[in-house]
């Protein structure tokens, strides 16, 4: 799940799927990606201003995820 912040004061939080191994980075443009395409307020597009939290469980032979830099 990936909550990113609009200029309206809101958070639009968008269900990214990803294998385990996915770059956070890449989550987040692909949330960006779908706000910005949506008729929406415009979302930051700072990486350091959205929340991303992994949800699920991991499928059997995936890595595990990546800890947080």
């Amino acid at each position: 799940m990936v909550a990113l912040p609009a200029v309206d004061g809101r958070s639009y939080v968008y269900r990214v799927y990803a294998p385990a191994d996915a770059l956070l980075a890449d989550l987040f443009w692909e949330a960006w990606h779908c706000h910005d395409e949506s008729p929406y307020p415009r979302a930051s597009d700072r990486f350091d201003t959205a929340a991303i939290r992994r949800i699920g469980l991991l499928e059997p032979g995936d890595p595990p995820p990546r800890p947080p830099r």
